[in-house]
């Protein structure tokens, strides 16, 4: 898993350093990722990325549109935590993908490395209320 984490690390390198990810990128991190990284694309082509920055503090998260009919958002951090019941059952459950990111966290992580996605500033209080939901 150490080798599959360094190659798609290096893979989000190229893809922010170059500001678009072509046709190898994708190839592999659909590899890497599998059925997660074409549900993050579309995710992305559905606009369904915001990021959310708290100030003064310039904290942010990212607020990722789910797939099913109620439309919901999970909070995500895309290196780390998605609060998607996927990520608590398939990846922290059972450890299940070869690298661990759920198709909210490979959306997020997409959309900062290309710049698509939706700005919003809340103060640094309202983005600890996002936080701990209220």
């Amino acid at each position: 898993a150490g080798v599959a984490l360094a190659v798609a690390d290096a893979v989000w390198a190229q893809i922010k350093a170059a500001g678009h990810a072509n046709d190898e990128h994708l190839s592999i991190l659909d590899h890497l990722f599998g059925k997660n990284m074409l549900r993050a694309c579309k995710i992305l082509d559905e606009g369904g990325v915001r990021r959310v920055t708290g100030a003064p503090s310039g904290r942010s998260l990212f607020l990722v549109m789910g797939e099913s009919k109620r439309k919901e958002e999970y909070i995500c951090f895309p290196e780390h935590l998605c609060t998607c019941y996927s990520f608590f059952y398939d990846i922290v459950g059972r450890g299940e993908q070869l690298c661990v990111s759920c198709k909210h966290q490979l959306a997020a992580r997409l959309a900062e490395a290309v710049g698509k996605h939706q700005e919003m500033e809340v103060t640094d209080e309202e983005l600890a209320h996002m936080l701990i939901g209220k």
